[in-house]
């Protein structure tokens, strides 16, 4: 038997604000994955399900279907969705069942990612004095690396306005307005270097993802695309990020590091091989050190990079071509499945106004989980 896996469905509810629950989005997200590869829910042998807000994601079976299967649900901050997506895949691996959902769904408050500290078993004074206010982390981390590598602020300007960009081409993201370079350094600044304009902005909204052995895929699908790693790693040494008031920045501490090393390998590619990239942006500055982390560049090349052009669709190495966090906003528990669902639609050059010319055929996706969990999956034709 194969120990292939394959992806033969996706499916993608809008991310913004919207009069429904995020259960129900998720149903919407996994009815359109269920057509996309032309099953009905009764096909599904088992599923994973993430969510930050709702505790039990499990219950959006109710709304597709109550047939008895396996379903588990997982949560790793902004990983979850790619816990979700490494169990599913790693299930069928193991021969256990055949085919199988990973979908993703959360519904956030307006404002920053403060919210309640004891969901991470944290004492409560952590958000009464601002220390869960993890804006100032970001910024924190941007303001050393810009430093220590002698970028400029207005290469974060380029990311955002890049990510804006893009996103004014996805029907499906948020924010769907261009914002000029000019403009984003001229809004306020939050948590130096970072302004109004480079952040991502908790929202709604939710993400599925089928998957099948490898050797079944081509009974669903002309153009199966196939999971060839999916790793998640957590920090070596240091404190974590956001619980505490101080964590070693350096390259090699990063989670991020250890986790896109090992996807590598697992893949037998190296990142010279990625046609298209999704990263983790929750920030400008994100975006920046995770191209340095995951290898797609040298840690201070960015600048030139984005000078260049390079991130852009049509680049060398487009980056969150469909907006990233930045433009479509974070549903924790959706955000790694909406980057799936953009990988696939490239590889299979179903992306439209945003489609990476070439005819792209091996995708990374990485995201960071604060405090201190990555992951990153690869995807290939």
């Amino acid at each position: 038997m194969t120990n292939d896996v394959a992806i033969i469905g996706v499916g993608i509810h809008p991310f913004g604000r919207f009069e429904k629950s995020a259960v129900e989005m998720g149903a919407e997200a996994i009815h359109g994955a269920l057509a996309d590869a032309g099953l009905e829910w009764q096909d599904i042998q088992f599923g994973f399900g993430g969510s930050y807000e709702v505790s039990n994601p499990d219950s959006v079976t109710r709304l597709v279907g109550l047939t008895g299967i396996t379903f588990t649900n997982v949560f790793n901050a902004c990983a979850t969705s790619a816990s979700a997506i490494q169990q599913t895949a790693d299930t069928i691996r193991l021969g256990k069942y055949d085919i199988g959902i990973a979908v993703g769904l959360d519904k956030h408050p307006r404002g920053a990612f403060t919210d309640d500290p004891a969901k991470l078993a944290l004492p409560q004074w952590y958000a009464e004095n601002g220390q869960f206010v993890t804006t100032k982390f970001f910024g924190m981390k941007a303001n050393k690396y810009l430093h220590d590598h002698n970028i400029s602020e207005e290469t974060l300007a380029k990311v955002a306005a890049k990510n804006f960009r893009n996103g004014a081409l996805n029907p499906n993201a948020f924010r769907r307005k261009p914002i000029s370079e000019e403009d984003i350094m001229a809004s306020p600044v939050l948590n130096y270097p970072l302004r109004q304009f480079m952040f991502c902005a908790p929202d709604e909204g939710a993400a599925a993802v089928i998957m099948c052995r490898g050797d079944l895929a081509h009974q669903y699908t002309d153009k199966p695309v196939f999971v060839r790693a999916s790793e998640i790693r957590t920090r070596r040494f240091g404190a974590y990020e956001v619980h505490a008031t101080s964590a070693p920045l350096d390259a090699d501490s990063s989670p991020t590091v250890y986790a896109a090393k090992a996807a590598y390998e697992a893949a037998g590619i190296g990142p010279e091989d990625v046609d298209v990239a999704q990263l983790q942006d929750t920030d400008a500055g994100a975006e920046v050190i995770h191209m340095a982390e995951t290898g797609l560049c040298a840690d201070g090349d960015q600048e030139k990079l984005l000078a260049d052009g390079a991130t852009e669709i049509g680049g060398s190495m487009p980056v969150n071509t469909d907006g990233g966090l930045i433009a479509n906003g974070e549903p924790i528990g959706a955000s790694g499945l909406r980057q799936m669902h953009e990988l696939v639609r490239q590889l299979r050059g179903e992306a439209g106004e945003r489609q990476v010319p070439g005819n792209p055929r091996v995708g990374l996706a990485q995201v960071y989980g604060a405090p201190g969990t990555a992951s990153a999956t690869i995807l290939s034709l």
